[in-house]
């Protein structure tokens, strides 16, 4: 969005301006990163109307995010919803990145949060491929990390908590200053997990691998990845590989929200396969895109139009 037009702000309940959804300096969130939030898509389909991918779906899992970091969140899921369809509306985006983020308020200061006052606030703007259009067209050059995903018993990997994403902050900032686009990560023992915003896929002699769901974020694009694979008899294996195996890929791509289908050209300067997008990647690809884009009405149930 940009900054002539910035548009409204969701904000306990109201739309304000942009530039007065502002917080106090002292908000406990700010300072020890207890918050979740969720990353959301709404497209422009093919009949001309804006569709929200997976509302409900990530609307939930925002609850379930409150729900395991123990914070109460004042809103249900369906307030929630039409809150974001409300922000689209008004602010008049055809396509948009939407980002709800709870957080808790100032009050009390020191670990234990107490009876700070819990908030919601919603953001939308006009976001374009998240590892560039070049990326999701030719793929991506990717760095395995020198930082390891963090594990279950220090964090907790289903919830889209706020201050777990330090992790992937520190991994993305040591990969983009070497040169590539993205970093991967491995777990504590050594064994592939994620990128520092997405799930990653091999392709492996007509075979789709990614990791088991042990220490990751259970991805919506992801899932959607896993029943289109099934629907197009193509196997699927959810189990853990190394980084030795990423190099020998006929084929690697990551997916995310943000990050949709983006193939992997390179890791650790090793081409993979061809060094282009592999056949599985772009037939994943192109059909993912049809359905996002209300051209696929078998999966019409993934998108709610406004």
């Amino acid at each position: 969005m940009s900054s002539e037009n910035p548009g409204l702000i969701w904000l306990d309940g109201k739309l304000i301006p942009w530039a007065d959804a502002n917080v106090h300096v002292l908000t406990h969130s700010l300072h020890y990163g207890l918050g979740v939030f969720e990353g959301i898509r709404a497209y422009k389909c093919e009949n001309g109307k804006t569709a929200v991918l997976l509302l409900n779906e990530h609307v939930q899992r925002l609850i379930n995010s409150c729900h395991i970091a123990g914070i109460k969140l004042p809103y249900t899921n369906n307030e929630v919803s039409e809150a974001i369809k409300l922000l689209i509306k008004e602010n008049g985006l055809e396509e948009a990145y939407i980002r709800p983020l709870v957080f808790i308020g100032d009050g009390a200061m020191g670990i234990h949060p107490k009876d700070n006052p819990i908030r919601l606030t919603i953001a939308a703007w006009s976001w374009g491929a998240y590892l560039g259009d070049d990326g999701l067209d030719k793929g991506i050059r990717a760095k395995v990390s020198s930082y390891t995903r963090m594990g279950v018993n220090s964090f907790m990997t289903k919830a889209k908590i706020c201050g777990n994403y330090v992790n992937s902050i520190q991994a993305k900032i040591e990969a983009t200053s070497m040169g590539f686009d993205e970093a991967l990560l491995l777990d504590s023992e050594g064994y592939l997990a994620e990128g520092s915003g997405e799930n990653i896929f091999i392709v492996r002699e007509g075979k789709l691998k990614t990791p088991p769901l042990t220490s990751i974020l259970e991805g919506f694009t992801r899932n959607c990845i896993l029943q289109l694979a099934e629907d197009k008899n193509i196997t699927v294996e959810q189990q853990r590989f190394t980084r030795d195996e990423l190099y020998i890929a006929d084929e690697v791509f990551l997916t995310g929200t943000a990050a949709e289908i983006t193939p992997v050209r390179e890791i650790d300067f090793r081409t993979i396969g061809t060094g282009k997008p592999g056949p599985i990647t772009k037939e994943l690809q192109s059909t993912y895109f049809d359905i996002i884009r209300g051209k696929n009405d078998k999966y019409s149930d993934w998108i709610e139009y406004l």
